[in-house]
C-alpha cells in the first residue's frame, strides 16, 4: 500500500468578498458569487503567528477553555506573560478575525486558530519522534513472514522483518504515540489511516473538507499493482492513491458479509487482509469501461464484489 501524496493547492486570493447569504442555484450548488468566503495569503499567515506572545494568547485561549465557552478580556490578559494592555490588545486584534472570534460574551477559537493550536501543542509541527522495530500481530500477505512495525519521519511503516514487503506506510502525527502502548497506537493507527481512505472514498476531502473526485488508475506508474485508486481534492489538490479493497472498508455489504462470519472490519487491523493491502485478489475483468473485481474470503465463503472506473459498486455475488 503507498503512503499518501499531498501536494499544494491552488493560490489563495487576498481580500474579504461582499459580505451575502449563502444561496444555491437551480441544481442546488452554491453560487460563489453570492459566498462570503475571507482568504489570507500563506506568507500571511506565518507571519501573523509568528509573535510569542500571539502563541500565548492562543495557548491561553486553549487553557481557558475557549472551545467550550468564550473567555473574557481580562482572563485572558491575566493568562499572558504581559504588562502593557494596549500591545497585548494590539496582538489579540491581529489574530481576531481568521484565528479567533469576537463575541459580546470574549473571545473564542474560530476553525483555523483550534486547527493551529492543534498542531502547535500536540508536537504536530514542533516535535519529531522515532520509534524503533516493534513486533505487530499478523503475517506478511507476499511470504506469510513476521510483520514489525516502526515510525521515522512522522511516518508509521508495518512491514515484514523477512521479505521486506511494506503491508502499510502512511503519515501519523507525533502525538499518537504519546500515552499509549504499541499495541493501542496501533489500533488508533488502524482507525487514523481507515477514517482518511472511507472519507475521501466518499467524496470529502480529509485535509480541507473539499470535494474529491475518485477514479480507477490502470498500470500506475510508482506502484507495484496493476490497478490502484486514486483520490483527488479539487480544493487543496490533497492526493491519496491506496488499492481498490481499502475502498470497500465502509461499504455496507462487504461489513455486513465479514460481520456474519464473526469479523469486525472497523476495529480488525486492515493491513491484516491481503485484499486491503495487496492486488492479490483483486481482478481486471473489462478495460472499456475499465472495471475491476475483488474476490474477499471469509469463514470458507467468498464475497465478490465488481467496481467501476469511479469506484462504485455495481455488483456483488456471495460465493458459499
Amino acid at each position: 500500500m503507498s503512503q499518501f501524496d499531498r501536494t499544494a493547492g491552488a493560490d489563495a486570493g487576498t481580500e474579504t468578498d461582499a459580505a451575502a447569504k449563502s444561496e444555491t442555484d437551480a441544481d442546488g450548488d452554491l453560487t460563489a458569487a453570492l459566498r462570503t468566503e475571507s482568504r489570507v495569503l500563506p506568507a500571511e499567515v506565518f507571519a501573523t503567528l509568528g509573535n510569542d506572545t500571539r502563541v500565548d494568547i492562543l495557548r491561553a485561549l486553549l487553557e481557558l477553555g475557549a472551545d467550550e465557552a468564550p473567555v473574557s478580556f481580562t482572563d485572558l490578559f491575566e493568562r499572558v506573560d504581559i504588562d502593557d494592555s494596549a500591545n497585548f490588545n494590539y496582538h489579540l486584534r491581529q489574530l481576531t478575525g481568521h484565528f479567533v472570534k469576537r463575541s459580546d460574551d470574549g473571545y473564542a477559537f474560530r476553525y483555523p486558530g483550534r486547527k493551529v493550536v492543534s498542531a502547535i501543542f500536540t508536537g504536530t509541527l514542533t516535535e519529531r519522534a522515532q520509534v524503533g522495530f516493534f513486533p505487530v500481530e499478523g503475517s506478511c500477505y507476499d511470504c506469510d513472514g513476521d510483520l514489525h512495525g516502526w515510525y521515522v519521519d512522522d511516518t508509521l511503516t508495518v512491514g515484514c522483518a523477512d521479505c521486506g514487503t511494506i503491508q502499510v506506510s502512511y503519515p501519523f502525527p507525533s502525538g499518537g504515540l504519546d500515552d499509549r502502548t504499541t499495541d493501542e497506537l496501533l489500533q488508533a493507527f488502524h482507525h487514523y489511516v481507515r477514517h482518511h481512505y472511507c472519507l475521501a472514498a466518499d467524496g470529502v476531502c480529509p485535509e480541507c473538507t473539499g470535494a474529491v473526485e475518485t477514479t480507477l488508475v490502470r498500470d500506475p506508474d510508482e506502484e507495484d499493482l496493476d490497478v490502484a485508486v486514486e483520490h483527488v481534492c479539487g480544493r487543496c489538490n490533497y492526493r491519496l492513491r491506496s488499492t481498490v479493497g481499502v475502498t470497500l472498508l465502509d461499504h455496507a455489504e462487504t461489513l455486513l458479509f465479514f460481520s456474519e462470519r464473526g469479523v469486525d472490519l472497523n476495529t480488525e487491523p486492515f493491513w491484516g487482509f491481503d485484499w486491503c493491502v495487496s492486488d492479490e485478489r483483486t481482478t481486471v475483468v473489462s478495460e472499456d469501461p475499465l472495471r475491476v473485481r475483488l474476490s474477499l474470503p471469509c469463514g470458507g465463503d467468498e464475497l465478490r464484489v465488481v467496481v467501476d472506473g469511479s469506484v462504485d459498486v455495481v455488483e456483488t455475488t456471495l460465493v458459499v
